[in-house]
């Protein structure tokens, strides 16, 4: 990729994004609005689906880069991106009305099974499993994904702190040829969209994502960190949205242990906890921020070294360097004198 294109990608997603909510949000106000619950981390209604600026100015920037690139879309491109649409539609009539556990699940297995469906057949990550058994698996994973972005999206900037150091790096990978070029480009345009979308959402937010664009963007980025896996570096994958793997999954086993309902608002992962033990949004948000630029570097180097040796000490400071973030949220800060 050439760097007109990546500057004119990144300006065409960031600008759309910007016009859309201005256009969009009296409509938002009116119609969409969120109102502080027990899960809440706002204490004012505050409109939500700006989410759909994001979507369509990324899906837009997208089409822009590849016809002025020369480019051909290739038809898994084409899948992906209508398997987006579909979940920007289930989270739509989510942040509308509330749709019942049972259908939302299957819409967005769904969507995750068109993604699947167009990989080519010698798409396989783990030779020791059977390729039907690794595709199943993969199945349950991006489902839980496209969920564990959504379950995140609870603190203001918190999706910009994760998506925009993911997707940067996704893109230095890809300009360097370690990633293709199809998914480079929706990690470029989703990088331009959502930064186009975060002065709105900069604390206190006075616009949220919504799920009409937080399980598209978790479709997204999924998709883009599979292509990354697929081209021998399973290693990165992992690392780069290891943050937001750790603190959805775990809350999740510890909410199942204690035989709480998972499928119920609440207010229990470790992002939340921190707002609760003295730590601001800002400083929240920081701390991710940060901790992802350095899993950002832990998985270059896996990218540049190509040594299992590497991969595994690469994986291991990276799940220490999460685990210390977690265990500082779930402690009362402590204020220096």
């Amino acid at each position: 990729m050439n760097l007109a294109l990546i500057i004119t990608t990144l300006l065409v997603a960031c600008a759309v994004c910007a016009a859309l909510i201005v256009l969009l949000r009296p409509l938002l106000q009116r119609y969409a609005l969120a109102r502080p619950n027990a899960r809440s981390s706002h204490r004012v209604p505050t409109p939500q689906g700006g989410g759909l600026a994001v979507i369509i100015s990324a899906i837009a920037a997208v089409a822009c880069a590849i016809t002025f690139s020369g480019l051909t879309a290739s038809s898994s491109l084409i899948v992906v991106l209508v398997a987006t649409i579909l979940l920007a539609l289930v989270g739509a009539y989510d942040d509308l009305r509330t749709m019942p556990v049972l259908p939302r699940l299957l819409m967005q297995a769904a969507a995750v099974g068109m993604t699947l469906g167009v990989l080519p057949q010698e798409f396989h990550l783990l030779p020791a499993l059977p390729l039907w058994a690794e595709r199943a698996v993969l199945l349950i994973g991006g489902l839980w994904f496209v969920n564990l972005v959504n379950f995140m999206d609870g603190l203001d900037w918190m999706t910009a702190a994760e998506v925009v150091p993911v997707t940067t790096a996704l893109v230095l990978f890809g300009i360097f040829g370690e990633l293709p070029i199809s998914a480079t480009i929706v990690a470029l345009a989703l990088c331009g969209a959502m930064v186009g979308f975060a002065p709105f959402n900069k604390p206190i937010a006075k616009l949220f994502l919504g799920d009409v664009g937080s399980l598209p963007i978790g479709l997204l980025t999924g998709w883009c960190l599979l292509q990354l896996a697929g081209s021998g570096h399973l290693a990165a994958a992992l690392l780069l949205p290891l943050y937001y793997l750790a603190d959805a999954t775990l809350t999740l086993f510890r909410r199942l242990i204690k035989g709480e309902a998972v499928w119920i608002a609440h207010r229990s992962h470790f992002y939340q906890q921190a707002t609760d033990n003295g730590f601001s949004v800002i400083q929240v948000v920081r701390n991710v921020f940060i901790l992802n630029i350095v899993l950002a570097a832990f998985a270059a180097i896996t990218v540049w070294l190509k040594s299992p040796a590497v991969q595994g000490v690469m994986l291991l400071l990276g799940a220490g360097a999460v685990a210390n973030v977690l265990y500082r949220f779930s402690r009362p800060r402590k204020i220096s004198g």
